[in-house]
């Protein structure tokens, strides 16, 4: 039986004012690729109480799709509790983010993500400003 490794990183991603949806599929790839690691698991997580990461198809027209569901499940300029406690108009912001959730967990097979053809890993900035977000990244697995 071979030993399991863990390998551990951090990346960056600079998102505009929110819903903003970038790709982070090839920096993935290249965090496991670093790892060595050929069948295990990656988790994905992003840092910030505004931030998200999901899966889509990332053309245009999903991207565009996706932040319009995004902004209507919780719509800037309602009323929201946290807005009235430090006025800082981002609560619709805290509430998207809980809704899509803060981590991901994929497959690794063969030294690569296990997604579909048109599948791909993105994380979202729903804040009212532009966010430089860290996604903290493991990998765990068998090198082969």
């Amino acid at each position: 039986m071979q030993p399991v490794t863990m390998y551990c990183q951090a990346i960056e991603v600079s998102l505009r004012t929110g819903p903003d949806i970038g790709d982070i599929t090839p920096a993935l790839e290249q965090v496991i690729a670093e790892s060595g690691i050929k069948t295990g698991q990656l988790c994905a997580n992003v840092v910030g109480s505004t931030g998200s990461i999901s899966t889509i198809e990332y053309e245009p027209g999903v991207v565009e799709d996706l932040k319009r569901a995004i902004t209507s499940l919780a719509p800037p300029g309602q009323a929201y509790e946290h807005e009235k406690a430090w006025h800082d108009g981002n609560g619709h912001s805290h509430v998207q983010a809980a809704l899509l959730g803060p981590s991901i967990a994929l497959a690794v097979r063969y030294g690569r993500l296990k997604t579909g053809t048109w599948q791909q890993v993105v994380t979202i900035n729903h804040d009212n400003h532009p966010r430089n977000r860290t996604i903290e990244v493991t990998v765990t697995g068998v090198a082969e």
